[in-house]
This record gives C-alpha cells, sequence and structure tokens, in this order.
C-alpha cells in the first residue's frame, strides 16, 4: 500500500458574512485555489486524476457538481473529472480521506483535495428550505425517522445548547474561550503565520473574521440565542466565504513529478454519535483515531478541532484532557469562521503549514458534523 502525502495545501483568506465574498461567485473562490495549487506545486494538471470538493449547500451557484466547474472555470483541463461530497460539515475534510484512501489503494497517484461555501450567497440549509418551500418534502420527515426519533427539534443549535447542559459549561467559560480564539487569531495574522498558506483574492489578504479588542463585559451583554440559552452569537462559528485545496500524492508520483511532500496522511477515522446532541462526535473519534494510529494524546503537537460552538471544543477538553495550549493555537472557526463545505481543507491546510513553522511532528485535525458523525485525521510532518 503506497502512502499518501500532502504536497501542497493553499486557501483563500476566509470572508466574513456579507463581506468582501458575498458578491463572489462559489465556482470563482474554487478556480482560485485550484490554479494557486497547480501554480504552487508546479503539477502539470492534466496529471491529476480527480478532484473531490466538499459543498454542504449544493444549490443555485454551487450546484451542478462545483468540483467540476471550479476546475473548468480555473481554464484546467476537460480531461481530469471532479465530483463533489456532502459530510456536512466535514465534506472537504472527507474529501481529503478519499483522496488519500485512493491513492493508498493504487487506483490513483495524483487527486485534488478541497472544498468551498460561499454562505454569503447560499445561506446554510438552503437545499432543505427551498426544496420545502417548493414542496418536495421535509428531509427528516419520512416515516422511519419519525418513529425513531419523532419531529422533536433537530439542528446543530440545540445539540450545542445540549452539550453544554450536559457536561454544566458555563457562559462565562465558553465566553473565555471565544476571547482566546480571537486574541489568537488576531495574534497569527499580525505575526504572518498565514501568510503562506492563503492565496490572495483580489485585494483581500487576510481573514476578516477575528475582532481584536474584545472584553468579558461586552460578551457578557449579548443576547442568548435561545431564551434562558447560554449560548449567543459570539458563542457560535461564525458564518463565513471561503475555499482552500490539497493535493495528495503516491510515493510514485512523488518521484515522478519532482514533488516535496509536506506531510504523510498518517491515520483516519469517520464515526457516528448522538444525532440529537449532534456534535459529540469529536469525542469518540479522538479515541479511534489515537487507537488505529498506536499514538497518545500527549504525542500530538498541534490539534485542530472546528469551533462549531464554544461548548463542543470544551466538552471535547473535558473528556479528553487535551492539552489546550496545543489545541487551535492561530485561533478557530469562532474568530477565522466557518464556511462549511471549505472549513475541514482549510484547517488541514493551516495545521500543515504550521506544523513546518513550529517544527512540530504530528497533527491531530476533528470534526463534528451535522446528523451526528465525525472525521478525525492524523498527520505526520516530513
Amino acid at each position: 500500500m503506497s502512502d499518501a502525502y500532502i504536497v501542497g495545501a493553499v486557501r483563500t483568506p476566509v470572508g466574513k458574512n456579507r463581506g468582501n465574498f458575498s458578491a463572489v461567485h462559489p465556482v470563482d473562490l474554487g478556480a482560485h485555489v485550484l490554479r494557486a495549487l497547480m501554480e504552487r506545486t508546479g503539477v502539470e494538471p492534466g496529471s491529476v486524476d480527480d478532484v473531490i470538493f466538499g459543498c454542504v449547500s449544493p444549490v443555485g451557484a454551487q450546484a451542478f457538481n462545483i468540483a467540476r466547474n471550479s476546475w473548468l472555470s480555473a481554464g484546467l483541463p476537460e480531461s481530469v473529472p471532479g465530483t463533489t461530497i456532502d459530510r456536512q460539515c466535514g465534506s472537504s475534510q472527507q474529501a481529503i480521506h478519499f483522496a488519500a484512501q485512493a491513492v493508498q489503494s493504487g487506483s490513483q497517484d495524483l487527486v485534488v483535495a478541497g472544498g468551498v461555501e460561499v454562505m454569503s450567497r447560499v445561506p446554510i440549509g438552503s437545499t432543505a428550505t427551498l426544496g420545502m418551500q417548493a414542496g418536495m418534502g421535509n428531509p427528516l420527515g419520512s416515516d422511519g425517522w419519525l418513529e425513531r426519533f419523532g419531529d422533536q427539534q433537530m439542528d446543530q443549535f440545540r445539540g450545542a445548547e445540549l452539550i453544554a447542559e450536559q457536561w454544566d459549561i458555563s457562559r462565562e467559560e465558553m465566553e473565555s474561550f471565544a476571547l482566546s480564539s480571537h486574541e489568537r487569531a488576531a495574534a497569527a495574522i499580525t505575526a504572518g503565520h498565514f501568510d503562506l498558506e492563503i492565496a490572495p483574492y483580489g485585494d483581500v489578504t487576510t481573514d476578516q473574521g477575528p475582532r481584536p479588542g474584545g472584553t468579558p463585559e461586552k460578551l457578557a451583554g449579548l443576547d442568548p440565542l435561545a431564551a434562558g440559552g447560554r449560548l449567543t452569537a459570539a458563542l457560535a462559528s461564525q458564518i463565513s466565504d471561503g475555499a482552500a485545496v490539497l493535493l495528495i500524492a503516491s510515493e510514485r508520483a512523488v518521484k515522478e513529478y519532482g514533488l516535496t511532500p509536506l506531510a504523510r496522511i498518517h491515520t483516519m477515522a469517520v464515526v457516528g454519535s448522538d444525532p440529537v446532541l449532534m456534535l459529540t462526535g469529536p469525542i469518540p473519534a479522538t479515541a479511534a483515531a489515537l487507537k488505529k494510529s498506536g499514538l497518545d494524546l500527549g504525542d500530538i503537537d498541534h490539534i485542530e478541532i472546528n469551533e462549531a460552538f464554544a461548548s463542543v471544543v470544551l466538552a471535547w477538553q473535558r473528556e479528553t484532557g487535551a492539552d489546550m495550549t496545543r489545541v487551535n493555537p492561530l485561533g478557530g472557526a469562532l474568530a477565522l469562521g466557518h464556511p462549511l463545505g471549505a472549513t475541514g481543507a482549510r484547517l488541514m491546510t493551516t495545521m500543515v503549514h504550521e506544523l513546518h513553522r513550529t517544527g512540530g511532528r504530528y497533527g491531530l485535525q476533528l470534526m463534528c458534523e451535522g446528523g451526528g458523525m465525525a472525521n478525525a485525521t492524523i498527520i505526520e510532518r516530513i
């Protein structure tokens, strides 16, 4: 079995809701990072075997297979196919898994994995809401689903609130974590830690989401998302726009094309979890990945866990005992944003580059996902 190597990783800046990318076609964002990836790796585009993109809301401008549309819009060869997948928020992390598995199996040698989402234009949940408005039915309205779960509220907001209650995570604890996320992200931007991984889009050169200078008093003054709840908008990931891609290569391709590996895909795991709590999957996913890898959490130098909500990360930390100095050291989605289908590839891009900057060996990426699932990926810096 061939090892699968990351030989390139690039992303756009992450745009805030109704920000600089709100009028940009999602396909153009996808095309932009694809062109940048080909230029930075020096790979002949026609040698790519496949393009796999994550996209959570493939409707409107994001419909009709945005992976293929982005590749063609980038002016790249028609001979290269593409496909678009949906594992909810983990879609582009799953794209990385599929690409690595194709390489490890020996069936392909060069696979692009990434994702794109412009939530300013295609809001979260559009595929369901537009379909229901057109009389196409409720995706959670089947007889089997209703028999098993009834018609209770099933969404990430309720799940995040239930997690805060079950683990007794206070609003003050979550607000402290959120402030830290913004501070870390702002410090990373000032220090230029994201510069190598970002392909500027026009005059947009840096992430728009971080808001340094927040205070506990400001956050304490926000209204909760639900009456009597603990969560506020500051404790949830930001609505965002962006794209990110990586190139996954076999040992043969590395040698044949003279590529420089950045990291090796060490271990991959995906798990299911309680679909009502919905966002607890990173807890069992961590255990599954560590068991498969033979590593301990203490062996991991850098952890990227998506900050879908502050309660998700803090509940995971309580269960795993993770050293929070190694967790999202450059900030997370509370500050940097969460462009759904792009986030998995964005996190991996950041982690790969940061391992090289700091000299760390192992990185662990975790993503909670709609429906109660989670992906976990361990990489080893080369």
